[in-house]
C-alpha cells in the first residue's frame, strides 16, 4: 500500500505530461478540422487526473507488489512450482511491458485514421474521459496479447498442453494473430499491422520450441526410467 501511494503521487505530478503524450494525436487533428476534447462534467477533469494517477501508480509500484504477492505464495509451494512461479513472471513482465510499449505507439495512428472518417467539415468532439479508457484498452489489449506464449509454455511445463497439441493448431493461433493485429491496428497502410503480428508470431513459435523441447527431454526421462525398471 505504501509503494501504491508513492506511485499514485508520481502519477498526479506526472499526469499533466501524460495527457500532453495522450492530447497529442487530437492537436495533430484539430490542424485539419475542429477537433478537442472534452469534460461532460465540473469534476471531469479532475477525476481524468486521478484515473491517470491511479494507473500510473499502479503500474510504478508494479515491482514491488508482485514481489510481494510472490513471497506471500512462495511458502506453500514446492521448489518445483517456485521455479515456474518466479520464470513465469521474470519472462511475462518484461513482454507485457514490451506489448504496452507497442500499444502506446500504434494509438496516435488509430486515433488519426478513425476520426479520418469524419468529414473535414463537421467537428471532432471527444469526451476525455472515453477517450482516455479507449486508449488504455489499447496498451492493455497488445501488452496481454505479448504475454499469452508464457501461458502456453507455462500450461506445457504443468504437463497440460503437449507441444503436439500447440503445432497442430499453429494455423488457427497465426489466423488469431492476423484477426488480433487487424483490429487493434486498423491503419491505412499494412505496416502497423505487421508490427505486431511478426512479434506475436515469433513468440509463439518460441514458445512452440520450448514445448517442445521440454516435451522431448520428459519423453528421454520416462524412457531411461523405464529402461532401469525392466533391467
Amino acid at each position: 500500500m505504501a509503494a501504491l501511494l508513492v506511485g499514485i503521487v508520481a502519477g498526479y505530478l506526472l499526469s499533466d505530461q501524460i495527457m500532453e503524450i495522450v492530447r497529442a494525436p487530437i492537436t495533430a487533428l484539430a490542424e485539419s478540422r475542429d477537433a478537442s476534447l472534452n469534460y461532460d462534467s465540473i469534476t471531469g477533469a479532475f477525476d481524468l487526473k486521478l484515473k491517470i494517477a491511479l494507473f500510473a501508480g499502479v503500474a510504478l509500484s508494479s515491482p514491488v507488489w508482485m514481489y510481494e504477492l510472490l513471497a506471500f505464495i512462495a511458502p506453500g509451494l514446492e521448489r518445483r512450482e517456485k521455479k515456474y512461479a518466479f520464470g513465469f513472471v521474470a519472462a511475462s513482465v518484461p513482454l507485457f511491458a514490451s506489448g504496452c510499449v507497442v500499444g502506446f505507439l500504434l494509438f496516435p495512428h488509430m486515433v488519426q485514421l478513425l476520426a479520418g472518417f469524419a468529414s473535414t467539415q463537421d467537428s471532432t468532439l471527444l469526451q476525455a474521459s472515453y477517450y482516455v479508457d479507449f486508449i488504455l484498452k489499447i496498451v492493455l489489449a497488445t501488452g496481454v496479447a505479448f504475454v499469452l506464449p508464457v501461458f502456453l509454455v507455462m500450461l506445457n511445463l504443468l504437463g497440460l498442453l503437449p507441444a503436439r497439441s500447440i503445432a497442430r493448431s499453429w494455423r488457427i493461433v497465426v489466423v488469431a494473430i492476423v484477426l488480433f493485429s487487424a483490429i487493434v491496428t486498423p491503419a491505412a497502410d499494412v505496416l502497423s499491422m505487421f508490427l505486431i503480428a511478426v512479434p506475436m508470431t515469433v513468440l509463439f513459435l518460441v514458445a512452440l520450441l520450448i514445448a517442445w523441447l521440454h516435451d522431448r527431454a520428459a519423453d528421454r526421462r520416462s524412457a531411461a526410467v523405464t529402461a532401469r525398471a525392466d533391467g
